[in-house]
């Protein structure tokens, strides 16, 4: 089959691989029809690059039919449509009985000390092979596939695979009432969905923060205040301004590690990714440090007492916070990777609606085929063309 492999930095390739083949009673094999390049796909191509192996394949939002069932694949069958959740779990264990299904201990990487096994994103949690690609093997498919009706476009459902369960849980765990006042830092695709989301479920006010025009723009048009920082010297003291001087009572961080206005972290990545990757990997994993910018600015925008939810990718050990100003100011906080299947029947109904309340189908800005995938990887890491959200189609 034909699928998008790691090479190298900012090396990717689309070249035939083996097909995947059911592996263990519980595997199941999707024939992907629909699948998505994640923001946090492009740290791959730059800092979490040394923890992949060439022809590694890539991608975890995927989405398409049932070709192959194992003997204990559940009540799934062949022909069934299916998304397929990034994170991979059991659904029984102690953790998924506690609904932490992004900490599996069926899937666990107890060798590298982490969570869930994902698919496409590295040897730290698993090295599952991905679904950029035509075929795809999914483990623990009694549980994971989420099963979606047939007579809709892909996009209704595609990403309930990781974006739009990331972003509800972000908000979930903000603490957003109705009510509520929210900041969004970072207009990407689950930056996008948190602010839909926050106004969806209540809140009063949300304030979306971004640079790109095109992001800002989407934003708007969903109803979502924005506030441009590429002019802003400090934007905590501007979003406390916009809320009285005190603050909202949230703030959604969805940057994450490379975050813009972070020139210590950026030299720091610099410097390890020059490094041959035998180097690289342990300092990585022991010594790094992310480009903390946009979760300093939400420990110092939000309100004193209120909560700052971290959907946005980290990847640092050594990673230097503002304790003191945390401590003064009371706030809560809660980060990690998304529980997605947590959040899909209180999701399933809204994505559902035909009034689409959540703009689902007005996400994607380029539908591209599987072959020109690392065009696309360049395009959207560099934000060219208006570029918001790709689709591959295999």
């Amino acid at each position: 089959m034909r699928a998008l492999t790691f090479h190298g930095k900012r090396d990717l390739r689309v070249e035939d691989v083996p097909d995947p083949r059911i592996e263990q009673p519980t595997d199941a094999i999707v024939e992907i029809t629909s699948t998505a390049i994640c923001g946090s796909d492009l740290h791959l191509m730059e800092v979490l690059g040394p923890f992949l192996k060439t022809g590694d394949v890539l991608g975890h939002e995927p989405m398409g039919r049932v070709v192959e069932v194992g003997p204990e694949a559940g009540n799934l069958k062949v022909g069934d449509r299916v998304v397929v959740p990034f994170n991979i779990s059991c659904g029984h264990c102690w953790m998924c009985s506690k609904g932490l299904f992004a900490q599996c201990e069926t899937t666990q990487n107890y060798a590298t000390g982490k969570g869930a096994s994902l698919f496409g994103y590295t040897q730290l949690y698993g090295g599952v092979p991905g679904g950029q690609a035509e075929y795809l093997r999914v483990p623990q498919a009694q549980f994971g596939p989420i099963v979606v009706p047939s007579d809709e476009p892909d996009e209704r459902f595609l990403f309930l695979s990781d974006i739009i369960p990331t972003a509800w849980q972000a908000v979930k765990w903000a603490d957003v009432q109705a009510g509520s006042t929210v900041v969004v830092l970072g207009l990407g695709p689950v930056g996008q969905f948190a602010a839909r989301i926050a106004r969806h479920l209540g809140a009063a006010r949300v304030v979306g923060v971004d640079r790109v025009p095109e992001r800002l723009a989407m934003a708007q048009r969903h109803g979502i205040e924005t506030l441009d920082d590429s002019g802003v010297d400090d934007v905590a003291p501007a979003l406390l301004d916009l809320f009285d001087g005190r603050g909202p009572d949230a703030v959604v961080e969805a940057v994450g590690m490379e975050a813009h206005g972070s020139p210590f972290g950026k030299a720091a990545h610099a410097v390890v990714g020059a490094l041959p990757d035998a180097l690289a990997a342990p300092m990585a994993d022991k010594m790094a440090l992310d480009r903390m910018g946009a979760l300093h600015t939400a420990v110092k925008a939000v309100r004193r007492g209120g909560t700052v939810s971290v959907s946005g990718v980290y990847g640092g050990e050594v990673d230097p916070m503002p304790m003191m100003e945390m401590f003064d100011r009371g706030i809560t906080m809660r980060f990690g990777q998304c529980h997605v299947r947590r959040w899909i029947d209180d999701i399933m109904p809204v994505v559902l609606d035909g009034a689409d309340p959540l703009g689902t189908l007005d996400m994607t800005t380029h539908h591209v085929p599987l072959e020109q995938a690392p065009a696309a990887y360049d395009m959207f890491q560099k934000k060219e063309d208006g570029c918001i959200k790709v689709v591959l189609k295999p």
